[in-house]
């Protein structure tokens, strides 16, 4: 692993201090674990079709400090939400959903409790992924968890975050060893089953397996990864590596939910849809993922599709092309050429996959005008959050206040809601998620 400058030791000694204070334990008993947020360069909306994806972390992220129980009780509290979450790691956890139609609250307190502290479910549902493979938990934890300060996290999978850091904690209290591709597959569980989200396995994948520095390229369908390595540079005084790119993060000021949005759900159904006509006209039985179907019979076949659904098809076999030129280009240290691949990612994205909104749109186009910017595409889903840029270091802080100047001229409303400070964020390169 390199060295990266997040978490910091202050950051490290509030956390310890808020958790010692919960459960009476001295600072030196309490174990941290950092969960960072991840962007996606390359490989928008295709992870669901089994496609090939590029991802790394960044040097922001989810914190949790936490030390094991005395029994099967967990207790949580949150630097961003108020409240606290109990619930016990005995009961076999439900998925949200069976647990609505039981109209139980389980054994997890009352429905007044619950609903006042929704940011739990994460937590409950990594206690269902571990019971779901077939993992027996007794020990519970006490907890303290927050995000880097001050800064919106829509667009930066902190769900996938906070999932891992709660996963990687249950395990340790309870003595499990988990492989990183067992816990990619536990995280999909808290967002498939446990939530209902119908997003892929590249958030979790992500966070996991990648390495400071590097491109962490990902075979969504073999589950097979690799890091793409840039060519060595310099090394400063502080020993952390000095690359000639920094990562923008422009936000838009939009916060909603995911799951209550339908336009993400409905465009994973639309894939499937164009997947299944495909593979009809080709005479091949398989899952109606695009990733079964060649780009010749794609070719052979699109006028088959609806409009619709043929745009579907065409961002996933063009995102392809541009993974796979993307990891080249960056092994070769081509950030001009990269970035040129993010932005015509970020163009299907709104032409072919048809997401994004106006102020995203807006956004991503200003990105595309400042100075030293290689490339810039919608960070996420699309639907709310932020765009990200890779941006020539020399210029990251020109770049950042040309961003945040031309948003606000042209959605002063939603920019007017944005804590200044952190409106536009300059960031580097993360590790993995861990505990330290």
């Amino acid at each position: 692993m390199g060295l990266s400058s997040w978490p910091s030791d202050s950051e490290l000694d509030k956390i310890k201090k808020n958790v010692a204070e919960m459960a009476g334990v001295s600072i030196n008993a309490v174990k941290i674990v950092v969960s960072p947020y991840r962007i996606c360069p390359l490989g928008a909306h295709i992870d669901h079709q089994g496609g090939i994806v590029s991802a790394m972390t960044i040097n922001k992220g989810i914190i949790l400090g936490f030390v094991p129980s005395a029994d099967s009780q967990v207790l949580l509290k949150s630097g961003q939400f108020s409240g606290e979450v109990r619930f016990r790691v005995d009961p076999i956890q439900l998925p949200k959903h069976a647990a609505k139609s039981n109209g139980k609250t389980q054994e997890n307190g009352s429905s007044d409790t619950m609903e006042e502290c929704k940011w739990g479910s994460y937590a409950k549902g990594a206690l269902y992924a571990l019971q779901r493979g077939g993992n027996v938990l007794k020990q519970g934890i006490t907890g303290f968890i927050c995000g880097t300060e001050g800064l919106d996290s829509s667009g930066l999978s902190s769900s996938a975050a906070v999932g891992i850091a709660y996963l990687l904690a249950l395990e340790s209290a309870n003595n499990l060893m988990v492989s990183p591709t067992e816990n990619i597959e536990y995280d999909r569980l808290i967002e498939n089953e446990y939530l209902g989200l119908k997003n892929g396995i590249l958030d979790q994948s992500a966070i996991l397996l990648s390495s400071y520095g590097c491109l962490t390229c990902m075979d969504c369908k073999t589950k097979i990864h690799k890091l793409i390595h840039p060519p060595k540079y310099e090394t400063e005084k502080n020993a952390e590596t000095k690359f000639p790119y920094k990562i923008l993060l422009a936000f838009s000021g939009l916060k909603q939910a995911l799951t209550t949005n339908p336009g993400y759900n409905r465009r994973v159904t639309e894939c499937r849809e164009a997947a299944e006509i495909l593979l009809k006209a080709a005479g091949k039985e398989a899952e109606p993922i695009l990733s079964n179907v060649e780009q010749e019979e794609f070719e052979a076949h699109k006028s088959k599709l609806e409009p619709d659904l043929a745009r579907r098809a065409e961002h996933y076999f063009s995102e392809n092309t541009r993974v796979i030129k993307g990891l080249e280009a960056w092994s070769c240290g081509n950030f001009e050429e990269f970035g040129k691949l993010i932005s015509a990612s970020g163009l299907s994205s709104i032409q072919n996959y048809e997401c994004g909104c106006e102020p995203l749109i807006q956004l991503y186009e200003i990105l595309l005008k400042a100075p030293g910017v290689y490339g810039a595409r919608f960070s996420g889903a699309g639907f709310r959050g932020c765009c990200v840029a890779f941006v020539n270091s020399d210029y990251a802080d020109k770049a950042a206040s040309f961003v945040k100047n031309e948003y606000f001229k042209v959605q002063p409303e939603l920019a007017s809601h944005l804590n200044q400070d952190a409106a536009v964020v300059i960031c580097d390169s993360g590790d993995c998620a861990r505990i330290i």
